[in-house]
């Protein structure tokens, strides 16, 4: 089975690396998939998110790191997945994904999406937040890879 993880990863946490990790355990191939949406403005450019991921996840032999644009369902299609996994924080998030599952799954009945609980050391931690602390100053490094980390600071300074 093949499974896709997708999100803008703008910067990548290790709230997404630990869904990462779990649903790799869970697939044959995980593809973790970088939305490259043009009319959003990231931090980070696909390329170098494409970077960061590919770093974090080199030794898990069977995630796969690439970027898309346009509808989710298409690039899981060009993917020849079947499966579109999920991270969850909170019930805020359960709302939005939910609604989102549910549109996928209008534009393609061979889709089924799996929803994954964040781990709790996880549920506070989100990309706007580790961008915020960032942009502050403050110390980030217990919720980011020390590349992006890295590359968090060269972008603050």
């Amino acid at each position: 089975m093949i499974a896709i993880y997708p999100g803008s990863f703008d910067p990548a946490t290790y709230g997404h690396l630990d869904i990462i990790e779990r649903a790799s355990g869970l697939a044959d191939e995980l593809i973790v998939g970088i939305l490259d949406n043009p009319s959003k403005t990231s931090l980070f450019t696909a390329a170098e998110r494409k970077r960061h991921l590919f770093d974090i996840t080199k030794d898990m032999k069977n995630v796969r790191v690439e970027s898309f644009n346009g509808l989710l369902v298409d690039f899981a299609r060009k993917c020849n997945a079947q499966i579109v996994i999920r991270g969850l924080r909170a019930l805020t998030d359960f709302e939005y994904e939910f609604q989102m599952a549910l549109t996928n799954r209008e534009l393609s009945s061979s889709i089924e999406t799996l929803f994954i609980p964040t781990s709790k050391e996880y549920l506070f931690l989100s990309s706007s937040v580790v961008k915020e602390i960032a942009r502050f100053n403050g110390d980030y490094s217990n919720m980011v890879p020390e590349i992006v980390r890295l590359d968090l600071k060269q972008k603050f300074n």
